[in-house]
């Protein structure tokens, strides 16, 4: 096909026609991207509450670390999980590389520095009013930290969906550790490189349409999260 507007509406078609090919590679996507982000959210739900109420030296250091993870490009950690995976590297005897738990593993570790960072924000946040009050009440800064983070929960949708919108949106880090091997790693983002380097427009076209649609959404979703809070705000303060 060489003209845009038939690739377009063959695009349309493999999705209006659930095309098996399509569905694959687009369930394969979310689910790594969910099951990244909920890994992200768990072990950096802690990190960030622990980070925002501790009082420790060197923390500076550490925050300034993770600053600079959050600016890291994807390439540079899919690349440090591939010196870790590969056969002389520290976790080779793991056989991981270029299979699903190393493009989960990349995507992980890629969104853990965005979720700690958020998560230490909201929970510093709400420290600041209200730790005076669970100091008063025998809270140390673990116990505090994690009441924070269960008591901003809501809050922390917004860093949910955040989390899983870096992950679904990412290639350089999965396509380094997974290989893109059709049917096992190949995920929405390396798909589309892929399929637009063989010329085939409308599955890369298809899966870009899709690919959309989900950040889209996640869009939508953040907006009436955000519109939601804002709402429980105002009537608790006229409560």
């Amino acid at each position: 096909m060489n003209s845009l507007a038939e690739s377009g509406l063959a695009a349309l078609r493999l999705i209006a026609e659930a095309d098996p090919l399509l569905l694959s590679i687009v369930w394969r996507s979310l689910t790594l991207s969910a099951a990244a982000s909920a890994i992200a959210i768990v072990v950096g739900t802690f990190l960030g509450a622990w980070l925002a109420v501790g009082r420790f030296a060197g923390k500076g250091l550490i925050l300034a670390l993770l600053n600079a993870a959050l600016s890291l490009p994807s390439v540079v950690v899919g690349l440090v999980v591939y010196l870790l995976l590969s056969r002389s590297g520290p976790l080779g005897f793991l056989g991981w590389l270029y299979s699903f738990k190393a493009m989960l593993l990349a995507q992980s570790v890629l969104v853990l520095p965005i979720v700690i960072a958020l998560v230490r924000q909201v929970v510093e946040d709400a420290y600041n009013s209200h730790g005076e009050q669970l100091r008063s009440l025998g809270a140390g800064p673990r116990l505090s930290g994690l009441l924070l983070a269960w008591d901003e929960r809501s809050a922390l949708l917004t860093v949910a969906l955040a989390a899983f919108g870096r992950a679904i949106a990412e290639v350089g880090a999965v396509m380094l550790v997974g290989g893109n091997m059709d049917g096992f790693t190949r995920v929405m983002t390396t798909s589309i490189a892929l399929e637009t380097s063989k010329g085939d427009l409308p599955m890369a076209m298809g899966l870009g349409l899709v690919l959309l649609g989900v950040v889209l959404l996640l869009q939508l979703l953040l907006a009436g999260v955000r519109a939601w809070l804002q709402a429980a705000d105002a009537q608790g303060s006229t409560a």
